[in-house]
């Protein structure tokens, strides 16, 4: 078994998913082939894996490589878990400029101007980690989680049909747990059914022993009890997320940070008694990256000089999907597709997020036509932006970037078509040799 891992110097997450990995037995003997283009951090990220693997008496093994060819080459399963750009210039920029505008953003990774400037960095260097799996691990499963996640996705399975992937993200389990905090109740017996594109799906059902959630929820929220404090996002207070299940009647997997910057009812230009009361923390991101960053250096650190490395198991979906594949014990993830039918009220072709079965066969996505029409109607607002940005990708059609943005709903409330156009350009300049070829702009002299 030879897992490849693309962007293995995220020292942390790596260090989930292989732990994960490690506590199956079809993958405790498994190769992680490590791969990162920053050396020091892959040596980094090696030594934590190593060990683990001790720790756990297995009999796995890593190689490290800054040869991304090298790493995929035969490999079973591919995880990608990177940043184009960084997030410094990148993530700097996707704030910076369009503050200037007076745009204000929570995290801009997703949607918006920042999440279509990362699509335009990302998907070009996932297209060549699939034209490499193509030629050199042609049966192996991508499994993606790289934002933005329905853009990549979609953008996969434009270019590269035959690559079999699925894009994973933790939404959706982050949500039930914060659920089960707000109402007190084991994590475990809550059962539920999601359905959307990703970050903004709906729980279409959530119960508790055959008793609909929801009452609880509505009821706690007029009353002034829920949201509880944070669980998960200590700088907000998820007050978002029921605003929106109060008017349109479902909750969201999404964090109220992030659901905050997809729609238009927000954030808006004198209008801070909103920010104020459903507690958004505008334009801090930078400042939590860089915390993160920080606390995570110094836990890579403490990793590297213990001698012992507790390995524990992490709610990722990606060791239980290859289990499911190579053991052909079925597993029901949530996964991001392409839409070939299991969401019939939304374009063909786009990313959907929905149960899906895994098992020798793959990943399997379930049928779910059921969607109530107000919740259909918010995510095409999502899929008009994800759509022009892939339509911009493989037809190199730079015009599309400034379509994708005038279409965006938190942009369109906040700036007229002369400042998007405006913006785009500024940020397309700002990121220089970053992005494409096609898309790239020169400052004027």
């Amino acid at each position: 078994m030879r897992i490849a891992f693309v962007g293995a110097g995220s020292t942390i997450f790596m260090k989930n998913i292989v732990g994960d990995c490690l506590h199956v037995p079809a993958l405790r003997d498994a190769t992680f082939a490590l791969m990162d283009i920053d050396a020091t951090r892959l040596e980094e990220s090696a030594l934590v894996a190593r060990k683990m693997i001790a720790a756990m008496g297995t009999g796995a093994s890593v190689e490290a490589t800054t040869d991304r060819r090298r790493a995929l080459d035969g490999a079973d399963f591919v995880l990608t878990a990177f940043q184009i750009g960084g997030y410094r210039p990148s993530t700097v920029i996707d704030f910076d400029i369009p503050m200037a505008y007076g745009l204000r953003q929570t995290i801009a990774d997703t949607l918006g101007v920042g999440g279509i400037m990362r699509g335009l960095r990302t998907v070009p260097h996932l297209w060549a980690v699939a034209q490499d799996m193509a030629e050199l691990c042609p049966q192996a499963t991508l499994l993606q989680y790289v934002n933005p996640m329905a853009i990549n996705t979609w953008a996969l399975a434009e270019r590269f049909p035959k690559v079999k992937q699925v894009g994973l993200c933790h939404s959706v389990q982050n949500t039930v747990e914060e659920l089960a905090h707000d109402l007190d109740l084991p994590r475990d017996e809550i059962r539920y059914r999601v359905a959307g594109v990703n970050h903004v799906a709906f729980f279409l059902d959530l119960e508790h022993r055959g008793r609909s959630l929801y009452p609880a929820l509505r009821q706690g929220y007029a009353e002034g009890r829920l949201p509880k404090g944070p669980l998960l996002m200590p700088r907000c207070p998820n007050k978002v997320r029921y605003e929106v299940m109060d008017h349109l009647g479902y909750f969201c997997t999404e964090s109220s940070e992030h659901l905050a910057e997809y729609v238009p009812w927000f954030i808006k230009d004198g209008r801070d008694d909103l920010i104020e009361r459903f507690g958004i923390p505008l334009d801090e991101y930078p400042r939590r990256c860089e915390e993160q960053m920080a606390g995570w250096a110094a836990q890579a650190e403490t990793l590297k000089a213990s001698d012992a490395i507790e390995v524990c198991k992490s709610h990722e979906f990606a060791a239980e999907i290859m289990n499911a594949e190579v053991t052909d014990t079925p597993y029901v993830i949530y996964g991001n597709l392409p839409n070939r039918g299991q969401i019939p009220q939304l374009p063909l072709g786009a990313a959907v997020e929905t149960p899906c079965l895994v098992d020798a066969n793959g990943v399997q996505p379930s049928v779910v036509d059921d969607i109530p029409p107000q919740l259909v109607a918010l995510m095409r607002t999502q899929i008009n932006v994800q759509e022009l940005v892939v339509r911009a990708l493989v037809d190199e059609e730079p015009e599309h970037l400034y379509h994708a943005a005038m279409m965006d709903p938190h942009t369109a409330a906040e700036l007229d078509l002369r400042q998007i156009r405006s913006l785009v350009t500024d940020l397309l300049i700002a990121h220089g040799d970053m992005v494409p070829a096609w898309a790239r702009v020169r400052k004027a002299a």
